[in-house]
This record gives C-alpha cells, sequence and structure tokens, in this order.
C-alpha cells in the first residue's frame, strides 16, 4: 500500500512536471509563431510603404517633366549673320551676340507715336533685369538716312539706356530689312504720304519685341502694345522666359 501511494504520488508530481515543460514549450512556441508572424507581416507593410513612395514619385517626375515639356519656348528660326553699326559708330556682328540672350525691337527716332512708348518699355524692361552680361536689348532703326550713329546715342540717352546692355543699331536699309524681317518677323514699311499725320509720321512697323537664345535662335514674340495689352504682365513673360532660356544652357 505505502510502496503503491508513493508511485502514485511520483506519477502525479511527474505528470505535472510534464504538463509544466509542455506548457511552457507550448507558450513558446506560440510567441514564437506570434512574433513571426509579426515580423513578416511588419515586412510586407514597410516593402508596400516603399513601393507606394517609389511610385508617386515616378508620377510626380513624369509630371514634373510634362509640365517643363510644355513650357519649353518654341524655336521660330535661326537668326542669318549681319553686321551693323552701334550708336558709338562700332561693329556689331552676329558674332557678338551668340553666346548671349538677347532681345530686340525696331523703332526710329522721330516717331511721334509708338516708338516712344516702346522704347519706354524697354528701359522698363531694362531696370527689371537682373545685373549681368545678359541678357542683351537691341534696338533697330527704320530710319538710317536720319538715324545716325550720333543721334541714335542721344536717343538713347534721353531714354536713360545703360549702353553696357543695349545697343542701338543702323545700316543701311537693306542690311536692316534683312536682318529685321527675314530674322526676326519684325516689319516696317513706309506710310503713304496721303496717311501721314505729320511730317514724323513715316513708318508702319511692329510693335513687338523679340527673344533670341544663345544660339541666335528666336524663341518668343511678345506684343507690347494694343488692346488688352498690359505691359507688366508682358514683362514678367519675358523675364520668366529669360529664366527658361538661360536653364537649358
Amino acid at each position: 500500500m505505502f510502496f503503491n501511494g508513493y508511485v502514485d504520488r511520483f506519477v502525479l508530481v511527474r505528470s505535472e512536471k510534464m504538463q509544466s515543460i509542455f506548457w511552457r514549450h507550448f507558450s513558446n512556441n506560440c510567441f514564437s509563431v506570434k512574433f513571426s508572424r509579426s515580423f513578416w507581416a511588419g515586412g510586407i507593410l514597410l516593402c508596400g510603404i516603399l513601393m507606394l513612395s517609389l511610385l508617386l514619385f515616378q508620377l510626380q517626375r513624369a509630371a514634373q517633366r510634362q509640365t517643363e515639356s510644355r513650357q519649353r519656348l518654341p524655336v521660330y528660326g535661326q537668326v542669318a549673320d549681319f553686321t551693323l553699326t552701334n550708336q558709338y559708330g562700332q561693329a556689331v556682328a552676329l558674332a557678338d551676340l551668340r553666346g548671349k540672350i538677347w532681345i530686340a525691337d525696331i523703332i526710329f527716332t522721330t516717331c511721334p507715336g509708338p516708338c516712344r512708348i516702346m522704347t519706354r518699355e524697354m528701359k522698363d524692361l531694362q531696370d527689371a533685369l537682373p545685373p549681368g552680361p545678359e541678357p542683351k536689348l537691341i534696338s533697330l532703326t527704320t530710319f538710317p538716312e536720319l538715324d545716325t550713329p550720333p543721334i541714335l546715342k542721344t536717343y538713347g540717352e534721353k531714354f536713360g539706356a545703360d549702353f553696357n546692355r543695349w545697343s542701338f543699331l543702323t545700316g543701311t536699309k537693306a542690311q536692316i530689312a534683312m536682318l529685321a524681317t527675314n530674322s526676326l518677323g519684325l516689319t516696317a514699311a513706309e506710310k503713304n504720304p496721303a496717311e501721314r499725320e505729320s511730317p514724323y509720321d513715316l513708318f508702319i512697323h511692329s510693335t513687338c519685341l523679340v527673344l533670341m537664345d544663345r544660339q541666335s535662335r528666336m524663341r518668343g514674340v511678345f506684343q507690347t502694345q494694343g488692346e488688352g495689352v498690359d505691359f507688366q504682365q508682358v514683362k514678367k513673360e519675358i523675364l520668366q522666359a529669360v529664366k527658361e532660356l538661360q536653364r537649358e544652357s
């Protein structure tokens, strides 16, 4: 009896120990399984977040490239070689402007109307430009018989031109027409004497500013006068276009 009771107690104790070991092992395995599942779930979630971030980045880059492509300025044409004379009587050739952004218009010094407005607008643009070698400003005359270098210099001084940036160019009628009409798309025609409002009302000409890049290609045409035209807005567009051309090079 004693022996049997001892055996029963031994078996009971042994059984309790085995149960304790089993439950500890089971609990450890459960924790290990839970930890493993949590680890893999976290890893999958992290990979998903990274992939989504990469996808969003690629979409943003594609949208930015598309926007930049839409904003890129068109190329209207290449400026042909020329040589004219500035307000100091010095020769100015296309080679002197190559490698620089430049802006041009066409005027004549005795013009009673739009030319003075255009020259004031060019002065306004000159004052808005940041310091530096570009863009250069070019004003062509439609009346070379009168607009000699000294007269162009006096005219420029009257409007506050910075001759380090702004050149007034003259030449023969054929030379000016070749550059203005054939390369820059600026028109100028003598006015019928019967239509002239004054002795100085000699020409009808473009009131645009044209923009060239560093390869001397025409990249922008900006109307400065006319119904609904706000030059302050036009000036902002020109300055923005200049920045775009500077980023291209």
